[in-house]
C-alpha cells in the first residue's frame, strides 16, 4: 500500500511538471512572481511562524506552523464533552476530553478534509505556491473597474486535501497583489459552483484576513471566467456571507 501511494504521488509530481512545461519559461516566471507577490503582500513568512485562532459557524479552529510543522485543530462541544480534532505532519488524531479516541478510516478521511478546507479558505493566498497546483494565467480581466490577473489552478494527487474542489480561480489585483475575488467548481452529491467576494479586509500582526460573500449560480458548467461578468450584472444567487472571527493571531520572532 506505502509504495501504491508513493507512486500515486510521483504520477502526480510528473504530470505537475508535465502541465508547468508547456508554458515557457517567461510564461512559468510571471506565473510565479504574481504569486509570489500575493502572498508577500498578504503575510509572507509570518505565515510560516504563525498560531491563528478562529471562530466560524459553531467551531473554533487553531492553526500553527513552525517551517515545515504544522498543526491545524477544529474544537466543539457536542453533548457536555470537549471535541478536539488535530491534523498534523503525523495525520489525524481526535481528543473527547482530552482523551484520545480511535475513529473509523471513513470518518478520519471526512474530517480531515473538512479542516484542512476550512483553515485553506481562512488563510488564503498562503498555500497558492503549492507543488499540487497545476497553474495557468488565462489573461487580464476588469471587475468594478480594477484590473485583475485571473490565475486557474487545478489540483493534483498531491492536492493539501480541499475537499471536493478541483478547479479554481483566482482574481488578484494587477496593482495592489491582493486576492480580492475567487470561484470553484465542486462534486459532491452534485455538481456545484462557488464565487467568493471579498470584504472586510484588516491586517493582524502582519497577516491579512478577509470575509466573504458567498455566490452561486444555477448553471455548474458555466466557465469561471464568466463568473464576473455575472456579479457585475447582478445574475449571482448570494447565498450567505463567509464572517471570520480572528480571536488572536501570534507570530515568533
Amino acid at each position: 500500500m506505502r509504495s501504491v501511494f508513493l507512486l500515486l504521488i510521483l504520477i502526480s509530481f510528473i504530470s505537475c511538471q508535465d502541465e508547468e512545461n508547456k508554458h515557457s519559461p517567461d510564461e512559468s516566471q510571471k506565473i510565479e512572481e504574481i504569486i509570489e507577490k500575493t502572498i508577500e503582500f498578504a503575510g509572507g513568512e509570518n505565515y510560516k511562524k504563525a498560531t491563528i485562532s478562529f471562530n466560524f459557524r459553531e467551531y473554533t479552529y487553531k492553526s500553527e506552523r513552525n517551517g515545515l510543522e504544522f498543526s491545524l485543530e477544529r474544537q466543539f462541544t457536542e453533548a457536555s464533552d470537549s471535541i478536539r480534532d488535530v491534523v498534523s505532519n503525523s495525520g489525524l488524531q481526535r481528543y473527547v476530553n482530552d482523551s484520545l479516541r480511535i475513529i473509523s478510516d471513513s470518518l478520519l478521511s471526512r474530517l480531515n478534509k473538512e479542516i484542512k478546507t476550512v483553515h485553506y479558505f481562512a488563510h488564503l493566498p498562503y498555500g497558492l505556491d503549492n507543488r499540487g497546483l497545476v497553474k495557468d494565467l488565462v489573461g487580464d480581466t476588469q471587475i468594478k473597474g480594477e484590473p485583475y490577473f485571473q490565475l486557474k489552478m487545478v489540483y493534483g494527487q498531491a492536492a493539501p486535501g480541499v475537499a471536493g474542489h478541483d478547479e479554481f480561480m483566482f482574481w488578484i489585483h494587477k496593482n495592489d497583489y491582493t486576492l480580492d475575488y475567487l470561484a470553484y467548481k465542486f462534486v459532491e452529491e452534485e455538481d456545484g459552483i462557488r464565487f467568493r467576494a471579498a470584504y472586510n479586509p484588516r491586517f493582524i500582526k502582519g497577516i491579512r484576513f478577509v470575509d466573504y460573500k458567498n455566490f452561486t449560480f444555477r448553471n455548474p458548467n458555466t466557465d469561471l471566467s464568466e463568473l464576473p461578468e455575472l456579479y457585475e450584472n447582478n445574475e449571482l444567487e448570494l447565498l450567505s456571507t463567509i464572517d471570520t472571527e480572528i480571536l488572536r493571531v501570534e507570530v515568533k520572532e
